[in-house]
């Protein structure tokens, strides 16, 4: 079984249909994953077998007539990280804030991870985390800037501030799969920044790619989906999600005594109120309920 993480920028002209049709190719192949749908594209994480993947690419491909592959990041796992199979409408695949943002059109330039480690090891680029500050906490790049954002959305402000005092330097950007920092180097642009580049296929990768010795990758990844956050051979790494806040929690984290499986952690607990706890305090029990039947407790993600 693998899983899949792909996008396309492009202009989409009715991605109401394509939105339905493409549900129905994943469904036709037992996928399970989210696929997101908007006019400027499609953005998505699969998982299933990977001719049945396979089928859904080619099927993609002929229906837009692209004029070259769906590019995906491929990676092996015993379980299906994802519990159901969900293609949706979005203003854009990655909410940004800006639908006008068009990378398709004119973004940063690709670079590989070698020249990306040459980038990050000049002290005259200013290298930037386009990720949220929680996924920063797990891992990121060295010498690498956090934009301190809870959500993409937040981001055009750092970007501005950013422009106001370092429009005259090269700019290096990232994020996990390139998405983000695609969409990022176009703003960047638009700002009045010259030279920007983003690591081409994002951390992931990256991390795929690189030669051990070469790996300058500190710590784990975060990923969307149920395994949290892998590590530098992409394997699941060590981190749990929060079912409150949704944020990724150490081992360390886990020991205190603000978290509750499924309820609360060091992070939330003061900004839960008593009948959130409690709906989630009922969700957590259905749960353990269902392990100890054998059953697989589906609830919300």
């Amino acid at each position: 079984m693998k899983v899949a993480s792909f996008y396309r920028f492009l202009d989409l002209m009715d991605p109401e249909d394509f939105k339905n049709a493409l549900q129905g190719a994943c469904d036709e192949q037992g996928l399970l994953g989210t696929i997101l749908v908007a006019n400027e594209g499609f953005n998505g994480s699969i998982t299933g077998e990977e001719s049945a993947i396979g089928h859904v690419f080619a099927w993609i491909e002929e229906t837009l007539e692209l004029d070259s592959p769906v590019e995906a990041r491929w990676n092996a796992v015993s379980e299906p990280p994802f519990r159901r199979m969900r293609v949706k409408r979005k203003k854009e695949i990655v909410t940004l804030g800006r639908p006008d943002i068009l990378p398709h059109k004119k973004t940063g330039t690709y670079v590989s991870g070698e020249r990306w480690n040459e980038l990050i090891a000049n002290p005259d680029v200013v290298v930037v985390d386009t990720r949220n500050s929680y996924e920063f906490e797990v891992g990121t790049f060295p010498r690498a800037i956090d934009p301190k954002t809870d959500s993409f959305r937040e981001f055009p402000e750092f970007a501005q501030k950013l422009a106001n005092t370092s429009k005259d330097r090269p700019l290096a950007m990232f994020c996990t799969g390139g998405i983000r920092c695609e969409k990022a180097t176009a703003l960047m642009l638009e700002l009045g920044f010259e030279e920007v580049y983003h690591l081409r296929g994002g951390i992931l990768k990256y991390l795929e790619e690189m030669p051990a010795q070469e790996n300058h990758w500190g710590g784990e990844c975060f990923v969307f989906d149920t395994r949290v956050a892998v590590d530098r051979d992409l394997a699941e790494g060590g981190y749990v999600q929060c079912h409150a806040c949704r944020r990724p929690l150490s081992t360390e984290e886990m020991a205190s005594p603000d978290y509750q499986e499924g309820i609360s952690c060091p992070r939330c607990v003061n900004d839960l109120d008593a009948d959130r706890k409690e709906r989630l305090g009922e969700r957590q029990r259905q749960i353990e309920l269902a392990r100890e039947r054998g059953d697989i407790h589906i609830g919300p993600k």
